[in-house]
């Protein structure tokens, strides 16, 4: 911000600096002396508070499930499908999506690693043309509107069936640690110090070149397969070394190891970035003792209960995709346990199958999944939805349920206090009235600071609020408005408060300022 917009503002009337009126006045009234804001019943503390909760869903980019709608769109036709979705996801409150950039050990993003996705042109290698960066689009895009975006990554899926195996292929540049497992698909070795070297730095290479919010992995370790995954050969080493552990826990072991240097290195590269994980939503069958299901703790080698003990990750999103009333394997008393595993108070926010509604039945089951997630988990709720197609198509009625319901506000994204608990300053903030309006302009010591602004209105005993993105500094609102009532008196503005919002979503006090 300029200093010749900072000398305007500071000059300007009615200049506030956190909550101390300095001077109000007007062409054809002197100014007051100064007022202990505190004392004024208009300027007292918005009894209204920004909701708190993460409304995320997965864009899926593997087969194209979500975006791009097909292989080898031109660039344009990418871009106005994504807009299309960040712009729905604006429209349903959502503040968050988690944008599948790695869904084969390939990218849809300039990589020196890995190679172009088939599923972004058609041909695995194959740069989008005319030419531009799909991340960095969607990075962009996303900030514009007010939304996270974080980074989705499969770890070891080394080729999806829906696919190409090219000459860029994992497959046939590193075969020493790919393996094919069944049905046309092929795994990294997660047992090698070579795969987890590979799929570190290919998450690290993000984090370092990209302004994202968060990295996230899904369910997939060890593959869901029924045969026995081939690493004989590494599993032999092992044991020629020395090796102790049973093979199962050798395996789990390994994932454990990757899962907190993953963790460890983000924070290295960026504290602020979020590390979230959507494991498979049952930990073991007869956990808690009504559970039944598969055993990712056996088939995947997911220890997923350790890592959120450990508190290796920032965010949990067990995928918690069954109703509230299947006993085996109930939503409520899923979530419940998982609670109970959140030793560290990371933010726990589960997965919903969004994608698997048929009619209103389901749509309102999952409106209640959400209620019940907001039981569970009071302080920073959330949820994600599998997958945004869902939304923006509106499976079932289940965009007009949410937005009648949960999600009419909009919300800020919980905190991560263990990341960083302090706040920004609070800003200085102007008002002025013009034809009827009153134009809010503010100003901040650390712009750097800020991710966004929440704009308090207060009318009579109402409190209303706006979210904004950084780049914000002025809103014009009107001094009276009226309801739909065309009989009822309308509604004139009492006073004005501006917050600073950061990355991690720590908001500032309030500068208020009282308007009449």
């Amino acid at each position: 911000m300029g200093s010749g917009k900072q000398n305007r503002i500071i000059s300007t009337t009615c200049l506030v600096m956190v909550g101390l009126v300095l001077s109000a006045c007007t062409a054809t009234k002197p100014a007051p002396e100064p007022t202990d804001v505190s004392k004024k019943p208009l300027a007292s503390k918005p009894e209204v508070s920004v909701p708190r909760e993460f409304r995320a869903a997965w864009v899926a980019t593997v087969a194209n499930i979500d975006w791009p709608s097909k292989p080898g769109l031109s660039t344009e036709e990418q871009q106005v499908e994504a807009i299309q979705l960040l712009d729905s996801a604006v429209v349903l409150n959502l503040n968050a999506i988690i944008f599948q950039v790695r869904p084969q050990c390939d990218a849809l993003y300039v990589s020196d690693i890995e190679p172009w996705s088939y599923y972004l042109t058609g041909v695995q290698g194959q740069a989008p043309e005319p030419f531009y960066d799909p991340l960095e689009f969607w990075v962009e895009e996303a900030h514009k509107r007010g939304l996270e975006l974080h980074a989705w990554f499969n770890p070891y899926r080394a080729h999806h069936p829906k696919g190409e195996i090219g000459e860029s292929s994992i497959i046939r540049t590193r075969p020493e640690i790919a393996r094919e497992i069944d049905n046309g698909y092929y795994w990294l070795d997660p047992s090698m110090e070579e795969t987890q070297d590979y799929s570190y730095d290919v998450v690290i290479d993000v984090v370092d070149r990209y302004d994202i919010d968060g990295v996230h992995f899904d369910d997939y370790f060890y593959p869901y397969s029924d045969i026995e995954f081939p690493d004989d050969q590494a599993w032999q080493a092992y044991l020629n070394a020395g090796g102790t552990l049973e093979r199962h826990d050798w395996r789990r072991n390994a994932v454990n190891v990757f899962i907190k240097r993953v963790y460890d290195g983000i924070k290295a590269e960026k504290s602020w970035v979020k590390f979230g994980i959507s494991p498979f939503g049952i930990w073991r069958p007869g956990t808690p003792f009504s559970i039944a299901g598969y055993d990712q703790y056996d088939k995947l080698y997911a220890d997923a209960k350790l890592w959120l003990n450990e508190g290796w990750v920032d965010y949990w999103t067990p995928q918690l995709y069954w109703p509230t009333r299947q006993i085996k394997q109930s939503y409520p008393v899923l979530l419940g346990w998982w609670v109970e595993q959140n030793t560290h108070k990371r933010n726990l926010w589960p997965g919903l199958f969004t994608s698997k509604i048929k009619d209103e039945a389901d749509a309102l089951e999952n409106f209640s999944q959400i209620m019940i997630t907001r039981g569970f988990v009071p302080s920073g709720p959330g949820n994600a939805h599998f997958s945004m197609k869902a939304l923006q198509r509106n499976y079932g009625g289940i965009a007009d349920i949410l937005l009648k319901g949960p999600y009419e506000n909009r919300a800020l994204v919980p905190p991560s206090p263990w990341l960083d608990d302090k706040a920004p300053a609070a800003p200085l903030v102007e008002i002025e009235p013009k034809e009827g309006s009153i134009h809010v302009h503010w100003l901040h010591e650390d712009i750097d600071d800020v991710n966004q602004w929440v704009v308090y209105q207060q009318r009579g005993d109402k409190w209303r609020y706006e979210i904004l993105t950084a780049d914000k500094e002025s809103l014009i609102l009107p001094i009276a408005i009226r309801s739909e009532d065309a009989l009822a008196a309308p509604e004139f503005l009492d006073a004005v408060a501006v917050t600073a919002v950061d990355r991690l979503g720590n908001e500032s006090e309030r500068t208020l300022i009282p308007v009449r």
